[in-house]
């Protein structure tokens, strides 16, 4: 090791990032485990890399001591003021024991070193970028399927979205371009692992951020979403400016925001409903496509009452229960529906049907 070799470590600090006194430590550490593990010695010892010249040296460390039980270690006090008098009980001794052909370890390990530090360095800077990218979405390409998981490359790193997070029914082609939502970021020895999503509500949200220039501009903003992936969701959007329509900017013209989000998740449903400080008539909106007569609720209890028209009850409930299980999920009331006929049935003398404004 020499100038030439401090002036690499100082190029490297410049590309890298990597500081010069980090790279040069760790290469003592390395250095020093190198000659124990070469030389076989049991001594305390000390590796030093001048600073200016890139020269090393080893040094043999002893304790002084009145009682020498290692003598490996340990050196008497009679001794060590031989060599110089100023010396006291738990003072260190050092003696240079460098070998001779320790050059070759020593580059050969110094080598070692630089390169894992390397790739450490790297590593850390991609882990610092994505750490503050949890929940922002990605573009990446699919590399491959290994037991049910599908590995995506983004950039200088691989990400992997489970089984868990994908999507019911999708297909995942290898060279296929797709988005994902990153989910989380762990920092591994093997560097850092990205867990991402296709089936997060936060997808849905970020791939119309990407679509309505309002939603980015803070004049939309998305107050709730419920989500069951690959078949139906739910976006309630409102409006700080009264002269633009909410439901109207996220749809787009003739459709062509909203359908663009559907392809991106393989033919989704969503609706876009606008969202109400009222509850009724946010509770009336939820259940679209379905028409509500009467909303009725009971605030502590946040249970609502739904009527609709007998010929929208299937309509309003959705197949398995679908569409009124979404419309409980995005406005956070249980809702309890039925048709105008069944009211009819429990309160035949009460009950008058009206429609929600």
């Amino acid at each position: 090791m020499n100038i030439d070799f401090l002036a690499a470590l100082k190029e490297l600090e410049k590309e890298k990032g990597i500081a010069v006194d980090v790279l040069l430590e760790a290469i003592e550490a390395a250095l020093l485990s190198a000659y124990k593990r070469n030389f076989g010695t049991a001594q305390n010892a000390r590796v030093y890399i001048d600073r200016n010249t890139g020269n090393y040296k080893v040094f043999a460390q002893q304790r002084v001591t009145s009682q020498v039980n290692d003598p490996k270690t340990e050196i008497s006090l009679t001794e060590a003021r031989q060599i110089d008098p100023r010396y006291n009980d738990d003072d260190i001794i050092e003696r240079e024991v460098t070998p001779r052909d320790f050059g070759r370890i020593a580059a050969q390990t110094a080598k070692q070193v630089v390169m894992q530090r390397i790739c450490e360095a790297e590593r850390n800077v991609i882990y610092d970028d994505y750490i503050n990218r949890s929940g922002d979405i990605v573009t990446g390409i699919i590399q491959r399927v290994e037991h049910k998981n599908v590995f995506i490359e983004l950039g200088k790193v691989e990400a992997i979205l489970t089984f868990t997070e994908q999507m019911p029914g999708e297909t995942y082609k290898q060279g296929g371009r797709i988005k994902v939502y990153i989910l989380e970021v762990k920092k591994t020895t093997k560097g850092p692992q990205i867990f991402v999503s296709r089936t997060h509500p936060g997808l849905l949200k970020r791939l119309f951020e990407l679509e309505v220039p309002e939603l980015q501009e803070g004049i939309i903003e998305i107050k709730s979403l419920a989500r069951e992936p690959g078949y139906r969701s739910k976006i309630a959007v409102y409006s700080k400016d009264e002269n633009v329509d909410p439901v109207g900017s996220c749809v787009g013209p003739k459709g062509a925001r909203v359908q663009t989000v559907v392809n991106e998740l393989n033919g989704e449903k969503i609706d876009v409903i606008k969202w109400n400080e009222d509850v009724s008539k946010f509770i009336a909106a939820s259940l679209s496509p379905a028409k509500v007569m009467t909303v009725e609720i009971w605030e502590e209890e946040k249970i609502a009452r739904v009527i609709v028209p007998d010929y929208q009850l299937s309509l309003a409930i959705g197949k398995e229960g679908q569409n009124a299980r979404l419309a409980a999920k995005l406005t956070g009331w249980k809702i309890d529906i039925k048709s105008d006929s069944q009211m009819r049935e429990i309160y035949p003398e009460e009950y008058t049907s009206y429609y929600v404004n």
